[in-house]
């Protein structure tokens, strides 16, 4: 009998003749005699459970099957069992390998997001695991992905917590590295609201816009779950005649009549103004709020 033979089968995607397809390649045994290869394509059909694509027997140290949009669509994970035997005896056969499962399609770097609502952008990265073919197109080739984002049913209803630098990203092929045949970034930032409405998720969903590529037509790709954290905010205070309390508490009073930077930040674009003039009359100098301007 074979012993393990260590084939250690990886799945890459290439383009072959402007289709995308995935290839099965594994370790080709040096001091054996010749051997065949028995390669099996699964897809997986629901947890737990493969279900047969491609199967075929080959010589060469590498099989290939076609993304096809029937046998194999965007969003499968697919694998390749690999079984060597000698040329003759089938029946004397390696323990079957199997390589890591591969998804393909559009992945979402990370997956999930866990963010602040502290007015940091965070990078997600949005790539293509199998080659982008632009059958017949004399333009620019590429994939337009619209994105877009959803409130996750927070207690609090309101507009999603999350906005992101673009509404669309375009993914230009490039040669396929690892599992990488096309990328773009966005950035995702938590809206600050100044709302004490305690944690709360969103999620982007992005959709292939008007593919030409029969492959990519119907294909939704998987939602990438934001949670943000909501942070306390702060409140000041400028009050009757006016009294004014500080962020941090601190008590005073301005009679003044004019303008005033009432406050501002060192660290983004936001500041208040405020303008008195004199509400005393001839009794007493007073002031009073009378205008507010904020950025």
């Amino acid at each position: 009998k074979l012993t393990s033979l260590a084939l250690q089968p990886v799945i890459t995607p290439e383009l072959v003749q402007g289709r995308a397809h995935l290839k099965c390649s594994y370790s080709r045994p040096s001091p054996e005699p010749p051997v065949q290869y028995r390669v099996l394509w699964s897809r997986l059909s629901s947890p737990g459970k493969r279900e047969q694509v491609h199967l075929e027997t080959t010589p060469q140290s590498f099989s290939y099957v076609e993304m096809d949009g029937a046998n194999l669509r965007l969003g499968d994970t697919v694998f390749c069992t690999v079984t060597a035997f000698r040329r003759g005896t089938p029946e004397q056969q390696s323990p079957p390998e199997d390589s890591e499962g591969f998804y393909a399609g559009i992945k979402f770097l990370p997956e999930s997001l866990e963010i602040a609502e502290d007015g940091k952008e965070h990078v997600l990265t949005v790539l293509s695991t199998v080659p982008i073919a632009c059958p017949g197109q004399d333009d620019l080739c590429k994939m337009t992905l619209q994105l877009s984002t959803e409130d996750l049913g927070s207690q609090v209803p309101g507009p999603p917590d999350i906005t992101l630098s673009a509404c669309r990203v375009d993914l230009l092929p490039e040669p396929c590295s690892g599992s990488s045949c096309a990328a773009a970034t966005v950035t995702v930032t938590a809206a600050t609201d100044f709302a004490q409405d305690g944690n709360r998720g969103s999620r982007i969903s992005a959709e292939p816009v008007a593919p030409r590529d029969v492959l990519w037509r119907g294909y939704t790709p998987r939602d990438v779950k934001v949670t943000v954290r909501d942070l306390p905010t702060g409140n000041c205070y400028s009050f009757t005649d006016p009294h004014i309390i500080t962020f941090d508490g601190w008590r005073y009073d301005n009679y003044r009549v004019g303008t005033f930077l009432l406050c501002r930040s060192e660290s983004r674009a936001f500041e208040v103004h405020v303008r008195q003039w004199d509400c005393g009359g001839h009794r007493s100098a007073t002031a009073c709020n009378c205008g507010v301007a904020a950025q």
